[in-house]
């Protein structure tokens, strides 16, 4: 036997231990993977006088073929232990590598990812309500794509609100700080406001505001009695136009500035009373609705004027204790037509921002969606039954809150909750001045 021939029996030999001993390693753990050596010939080349000729030369190990075994399905008592019934395999993914595995040992990490012991995340597909399983993956687009995804004849809602300038800063009358956040204007000069001061201001009392105008306190207003009634000496929008601070959202920490002025107005804004933005309007610009036109989208507007209440976390176990903030709202007669022109022609109604579909579900309570102006206090929760929206272009939202609620009540939990660790994951930007997602209602 030849030195090369002898040491390919080795090496063969050596492979055929470290298969046996990955079987016996396995042979406790779930989901039981072994594995079979194939052997065969080397063959060799040699030179003779009669011509060439082939010959052997020792042994090979050219495939190891992976065995799975069924073996008995039985209860370990771990919850997140799984055992696959048939064919296939557990998809992982760690970093950019993805393997596939029968192990259906799983744990909980500390960010509430499923993972393999090793720390491999568990990949899967959402489900909806009624438990049908959603295929689609996440995609990847600018938001200039917009136009591209919809079809002619499908309908855009647009919340034409305008933010008002609606935060002041003054004095009281002893000379204490304080901070005005205007929440409702009540002509002729009446607002409705937040009052942050040391103490609460007493009604009959003025409050000096931006050095320019003072304002008398009336007493208490609003829903529940939380909000301070304060008497202008001038028109209010005028007044808040002139001093007044852009009411940026409590996360955003910066003092308002110049760029604030425009960047926190939609392109659409037309009718002032919002003292915060339908963000997802914001993502939309003289192109992009050039672009809708010419695809043969169609638009139509509804009014709410959105409120601090909207950045309100949702701080209750159970959400039906939570006290849902009231806002006033107007949908016409020619979004419901439009609406109505949509449906007629098989075409989608596609909300942009939560405040719309807010609006045009408020609008459609009874059933069928009338023209209707007025307050509205409703809260969107998992279970509700849309009767207006279709599709939903909306912002990344804060957790606990009652937008998020609204989205996942409209798209599915489990979807919503997969498309933001997507969003996390890929490095989206969230909130009011973040990226944005279309939704399909569940």
């Amino acid at each position: 036997m030849g030195y090369s021939t002898g040491l390919s029996g080795i090496a063969t030999a050596s492979k055929k231990i470290d298969i046996t001993s990955n079987n016996i390693a396995n042979a406790q753990t779930v989901g039981y993977k072994a594995g079979q050596l194939y052997f065969a010939q080397v063959l060799a080349s040699s030179q003779s006088a009669a011509g060439s000729s082939t010959s052997s030369f020792g042994a090979g190990s050219p495939r190891v073929l992976p065995q799975f075994s069924q073996g008995t399905i039985t209860s370990t008592g771990n919850p997140l232990d799984l055992a696959i019934n048939g064919d296939g395999f557990f998809r992982l993914k760690e970093g950019e590598s993805t393997t596939y595995t029968r192990d259906g040992q799983f744990v909980l990490d500390k960010e509430g990812y499923i993972t393999s012991v090793s720390g491999a995340r568990l990949q899967g597909f959402s489900v909806d309500a009624n438990g049908t399983v959603s295929t689609a993956l996440p995609v990847d687009r600018i938001f200039r794509d917009l136009p591209a995804r919809l079809d002619a004849g499908d309908l855009l809602v647009f919340n034409d609100t305008r933010v008002i300038k609606a935060r002041l800063f003054g004095r009281k009358a002893s000379g204490g700080a304080v901070e005005v956040l205007v929440e409702r204007v009540a002509p002729p000069r009446e607002v409705w406001a937040h009052v942050r001061a040391s103490k609460s201001p007493r009604p009959g009392s003025t409050l000096r505001l931006a050095e320019a105008f003072d304002a008398e306190v009336l007493g208490r207003g609003g829903p529940g009695g939380s909000l301070f009634r304060l008497r202008l000496p001038d028109d209010p929008f005028a007044l808040l136009e002139a001093h007044g601070h852009v009411p940026l959202p409590p996360y955003i920490t910066h003092p308002d500035e110049a760029d604030d002025v425009a960047r926190y107005q939609t392109v659409f804004a037309a009718r002032p009373g919002a003292v915060a933005a339908p963000t997802a309007a914001l993502h939309f610009d003289a192109g992009v609705l050039a672009a809708l036109q010419e695809r043969g989208v169609r638009t139509a507007r509804v009014t709410l004027h959105v409120g601090a209440g909207t950045f309100q976390p949702v701080r209750a176990d159970d959400p039906a204790q939570h006290r849902m903030h009231h806002e006033w709202f107007e949908v016409g007669s020619e979004t419901v037509d439009a609406v109505a022109a949509a449906r007629a022609a098989g075409r989608r109604v596609v909300a942009v921002g939560t405040t719309t579909v807010r609006a045009l579900e408020s609008a459609a309570a009874c059933g069928t969606l009338q023209p209707t102006t007025g307050e509205t206090g409703i809260f969107i929760t998992p279970g509700y039954r849309f009767r207006v929206v279709d599709r939903l272009v909306t912002n990344f939202h804060l957790p606990r809150s009652t937008l998020m609620m609204l989205v996942s009540a409209f798209a599915g939990h489990a979807r919503v909750m997969s498309l933001y660790r997507h969003a996390i994951e890929a490095r989206y930007r969230f909130f009011s001045y973040g990226d944005a997602m279309l939704l399909d209602r569940a």
